[in-house]
């Protein structure tokens, strides 16, 4: 089969790269980065380490509003998708990336495959719920990592195509865990102990757009007994400059730019806790065995928080300071997100369609 695979962002690097070694070994795969992620931390870096091939297509959208970038990007691909016969487009996650994909291809009658379908945060305040959302709805197969997701699609009135496979993020994980172990010298580089600190990401708009909620996120890691390593996404940065929060948060939290895939690994799996509105990274911390702590109301990996490992608190200051100093796992950890061999049934089930 000749197969086009959609990429853009951190997240959906990861989960590509251990799907695609393994698609290549049965079809053809033609592979397309939008640029959704264009800094070089926040995307060279992650091809270099995780091996993933050379995009056949960089698009190079960049950034820009909801409407242009996805916009820009269903045009792109669209025009990639007149090029070729495909068999299939296959996109991960909930992205602009993702959306654009799905609706260029179903508009031109190409099959669509989903990887981690059927997440829902029941916010649609949030793009990537809606983003979920229609491309659940565009898809002919459908890769859910957990139960919990082929509940919501069964709600939706999804039930064709729908296969628990577990989460590719395990098989990524397991496979560069030891990697990270041996290459990454960033507790050395940065003199840290392992469970001496904790990692915290901010990138989500619905905080990063606020300048209370910047305020009050700001405000907590200032104020908490705890040495905090905070890897800043460009975005953030520039908000919290233009909020003038910057210099306060620089005097009191270990600020560093962006960080690749081996080195947050090794950040995360030896930090004692980890503050985040990713939802990538409490899944991340999850399977890591790490307690979270996500400054969201609410998200779209409930198993996490219901399995007593991740704890929800909004841009609340007296939450999140709560969170650093009270905040303990369950101690034991369920097996909600698969064994690590998720990339395996998606091609089983592929080679099948």
């Amino acid at each position: 089969m000749k197969i086009l695979s959609i990429i853009g962002a951190r997240p959906q690097f990861i989960k590509c790269a251990h799907v695609s070694r393994k698609l290549r070994q049965h079809h053809e795969e033609i592979l397309v980065h939008t640029g959704q992620h264009y800094n070089s931390n926040m995307s060279d870096v992650f091809f270099k380490e995780l091996g993933i091939p050379e995009p056949d297509h960089n698009l190079g959208i960049g950034s820009g509003s909801h409407g242009e970038q996805t916009g820009k990007m269903l045009v792109e691909i669209e025009k990639i998708i007149l090029k070729g016969q495909l068999d299939l487009v296959l996109v991960y996650g909930d992205t602009n990336s993702t959306l654009a994909g799905a609706l260029a291809a179903s508009k031109l009658q190409i099959p669509v495959a989903h990887v981690e379908a059927g997440l829902r945060s029941f916010d649609r305040s949030m793009p990537e719920e809606i983003n979920r959302i229609l491309t659940d709805h565009a898809s002919d197969i459908l890769f859910c990592p957990t139960e919990t997701a082929i509940r919501n699609l069964k709600n939706e009135g999804i039930t064709e195509g729908v296969h628990n496979v577990g989460d590719v993020m395990v098989d990524a994980l397991l496979c560069n865990i030891k990697i990270a172990g041996e290459k990454s010298k960033i507790l050395e580089d940065m003199n840290l102990s392992p469970k001496d600190f904790m990692v915290a990401t901010v990138h989500r708009a619905s905080n990063t757009d606020s300048i209370e909620n910047m305020s009050s996120i700001v405000n907590a890691f200032c104020s908490a007994d705890a040495n905090i390593i905070f890897p800043v996404h460009p975005r953030t940065e520039k908000c919290l400059r233009q909020y003038g929060l910057w210099d306060e948060l620089c005097q009191h939290v270990k600020v560093i730019s962006p960080v690749g895939y081996l080195d947050m690994l090794k950040l995360m799996s030896n930090s004692r806790k980890i503050l985040t509105d990713s939802g990538g990274i409490q899944k991340e911390a999850y399977i890591l065995g790490i307690p979270c702590i996500t400054m969201r109301e609410n998200t779209e990996w409930v198993e996490t928080v219901n399995d007593g490992w991740n704890m929800l608190v909004g841009a609340d200051y007296s939450k999140i300071v709560e969170g650093i100093n009270g905040f303990e796992d369950a101690h034991v950890k369920g097996n909600i997100f698969g064994c690590g061999d998720a990339a395996e049934k998606i091609i089983d089930t592929i080679n099948r369609f």
